[in-house]
């Protein structure tokens, strides 16, 4: 497994760029840093060709001309599993905090962010509430070193889901942070960057 020479900071459904700034400022690792923006989302003008959650995995994949690793927030975390499983070859690592993964919510008594968001945020695109695809049966075949970043205090994705997504994927290490929410991501970065940075460092063993 190759060490990435780029890497793709994905937010979540806010679509805010800014989320991953203060991680990625703190990073080490000398890749050179993306913060990929969702169109219609976070004051982003919406684009035509982007009607789904799949064509945000195409937005990501069009990004990766080198070696990458995907850093992904909530619902950017199912846009990051999409490309992944579509290209496998073009992603090193997998950073993926408090997100569904594409896995079914129902079984873990999540809260429904989507009201709240949409109060907030009036003229978000209402596509992305319409994906109810199940990645779970496909996960096992992702070979990548993945990084899961969870709180224990998340009522929007319970530490449970992450659990979950751990046995799931082959290569994943679960990280819980005591009495942390749903935007640890930002919040906690000193404490978020040094395990993103040996994340990032570590490789799968030949064969």
């Amino acid at each position: 497994m190759q060490k990435p020479s780029k890497l793709l900071f994905l937010p979540g459904a806010s679509g805010r760029t800014d989320f991953w700034h203060p991680v990625s400022e703190l990073l080490t690792c000398p890749a050179s840093k993306v913060h990929v923006a969702w169109p219609g989302f976070g004051g982003v003008p919406p684009d035509p060709a982007v009607t789904g959650i799949g064509d945000l995995a195409t937005k990501v994949l069009a990004e990766i001309d080198q070696p990458s690793a995907i850093v992904a927030q909530s619902m950017g975390g199912v846009v990051a599993l999409l490309a992944a499983l579509r290209r496998p070859e073009l992603v090193t690592h997998l950073v993926l905090t408090v997100t569904s993964g594409g896995i079914d919510m129902r079984a873990f008594d999540a809260e429904d962010w989507r009201p709240a968001l949409r109060a907030a945020q009036p003229g978000l695109p209402d596509w992305f509430t319409g994906y109810h695809d199940d990645l779970a049966p496909r996960l096992s075949a992702l070979r990548i070193p993945t990084l899961l970043l969870w709180g224990d205090a998340d009522p929007i994705s319970p530490v449970q889901v992450g659990q979950r997504l751990a046995r799931l994927l082959p290569q994943a290490e679960l990280h819980v942070f005591p009495g942390a929410d749903h935007d640890l991501g930002c919040t906690l970065a000193g404490l978020v960057a040094p395990l993103v940075d040996r994340h990032l460092a570590r490789s799968l063993p030949a064969g």
